[in-house]
């Protein structure tokens, strides 16, 4: 019989969050459609800082190598004085990779450059963005979704089991089910935009009056191409010339110098900062991810990075509720990922109100490998463990080695949108049954991974004859002690893992 759903997933958006959410499907195998209004690729720069924890991200989706190939690291910032001269300075203090840790510094990616990088991922798995198709309308039922669908050939419906609205802080999914968007205008107005400029050296983020939110102005070098990124305040009110001539005048007016002169602009935009989380992020089968659930002032460079990881909690439990996991899994996305971005909203809006003081200096705390979902319904411990790592939290990294002597890493064991159940000091495999979605590895001396120089006991905390769950998301569904090895059968039957047998 002929299913009466043309997709599975109808993904509304295709900037940063839309196109990672497809590559999840993708990947999994779930049917999808991925629509975008605007008839191009976006053509800005706007989220150019890719953190830490997005590098992670970026290396399971298969992407990380390019992304970097792409761009780089920050330029050191470069405050000039009224004299002239200049004093530089690091933006975060540089820290070496660990064994837990491997990526410890922020990428600079103009998101075209990032956002390139995903379609031509997608690409590999068989996907693509639908351009100048624009979602007009929607209904849902218990079953699903039908969508009305303007393109350049005219209007469709699309039935779809689920409706993910990707589609940006003015989000016609989140207006159409009256969900309220809650927050705050900040008081800060400002202008971006990717201008090609001569007058300034490539090897610094030149900064201009970092103390005065009337005359700041920042013009950073963007890797991976001619391009610089002009950013600066604006009055809250009244039209701004964003032409080549007009931001040369701003330049020159702000910085007392006539040598800058900007010969082309490539995407400009004006905009009020906002700080605002949806009431909620679901409403039966439509959900919400990305700029549509919160927007967040630029600071800190976290907005991109929670959209991109908004998308990847949702995107193994959409697959996994679509494959027969039980639907209460999908209550988990905003359980787990709507406390993340209120945290985030407060850290971008304190480091906002930090920028306009002229300090610009930023700690661990913006690259998001400390969040976790410690308090979540997912998180299980049997017995309930005292200190070091929890479930909950984001699973490390750490050099082993496999049993025929090859060196590996335990990201290359959790890469795939599979989960990873690792045994501690065990030498056979009887605590839960091999299934269809689960990697199971044995670390120990007659196990199939080995040691290498105690890292992963020292990240873990894990004694002899412990079991470690590790999320395709890579953090750490359950740890249990040898003793109760069972509760992980109700654990996977929980997520849609159960037993054959």
């Amino acid at each position: 019989m002929e299913s009466k759903f043309s997709t599975d997933v109808l993904i509304v958006g295709a900037g940063a969050t839309g196109l990672t959410l497809a590559i999840e499907l993708a990947r999994r195998g779930v049917a999808f459609r991925l629509i975008e209004r605007l008839d191009g690729p976006f053509r800005g720069s706007r989220g150019k800082g890719i953190q830490p924890r997005s590098q992670e991200v970026f290396e399971d989706l298969g992407i990380l190598d390019r992304v970097v190939a792409a761009g780089g690291l920050y330029p050191p910032p470069r405050e000039y004085r009224d004299d002239g001269g200049y004093e530089e300075s690091q933006i975060q203090e540089p820290h070496d990779p660990t064994p837990g840790e491997p990526y410890r510094l922020p990428l600079l990616v103009p998101q075209f450059l990032t956002e390139a990088a995903m379609r031509e991922r997608l690409a590999e798995l068989g996907g693509s963005p639908e351009l100048g198709r624009e979602l007009k309308s929607f209904e849902q039922d218990r079953e699903g979704v039908s969508a009305r669908i303007a393109g350049p050939t005219g209007e469709e419906t699309v039935r779809a089991r689920y409706l993910v609205g990707a589609d940006g802080g003015r989000s016609l999914v989140r207006h159409a089910l009256a969900i309220g968007f809650p927050g705050k205008t900040l008081g800060a107005r400002a202008v971006v935009a990717d201008v090609v400029l001569e007058g300034l050296s490539r090897d610094a983020w030149h900064r201009f009056n970092k103390e005065s939110m009337v005359k700041h102005l920042s013009l950073c070098p963007l890797a991976g191409t001619d391009l610089f990124q002009l950013q600066a305040p604006i009055p809250p009110e009244g039209d701004v010339d964003l032409s080549a001539e007009g931001l040369t005048a701003m330049v020159a007016g702000r910085t007392g110098r006539g040598d800058i002169v900007i010969r082309s602009v490539s995407w400009a935009s004006a905009y009020t900062m906002n700080a605002r989380l949806a009431d909620r992020y679901r409403d039966g089968r439509v959900l919400l991810a990305g700029d549509a659930a919160h927007v967040h002032p630029p600071t800190g460079g976290q907005g991109l990075n929670t959209s991109v990881q908004d998308a990847y909690n949702l995107g193994w439990k959409l697959a996994a509720v679509l494959a027969g996991a039980p639907e209460t899994l999908l209550a988990t996305y905003e359980e787990e990922r709507r406390p993340i971005a209120a945290e985030t909203l407060g850290l971008t809006t304190r480091l906002l109100d930090a920028a306009k003081r002229g300090v610009m200096r930023r700690g661990r705390e913006v690259q998001q490998l400390d969040l976790g979902y410690p308090e979540s319904s997912l998180a299980m411990e049997k017995p309930k463990r005292s200190g070091g790592i929890h479930a909950g939290d984001r699973a490390p990294d750490a050099p082993v080695r496999g049993a025929a002597g090859m060196p590996t890493r335990l990201f290359k064991l959790f890469q795939g949108p599979h989960w990873t159940l690792l045994g501690y000091g065990l030498d056979r495999l009887s605590a839960v049954e091999p299934r269809p979605g689960l990697h199971i590895h044995a670390v120990g001396p007659r196990g199939d991974i080995v040691e290498d120089g105690g890292h992963l006991r020292a990240a873990y905390g894990v004694s002899l004859g412990d079991w470690v769950l590790v999320r395709p998301d890579g953090y750490i569904g359950a740890i249990v002690s040898s003793d109760h090895a069972p509760a992980l059968e109700a654990y996977l039957a929980s997520v849609g893992l159960p037993s054959r047998g």
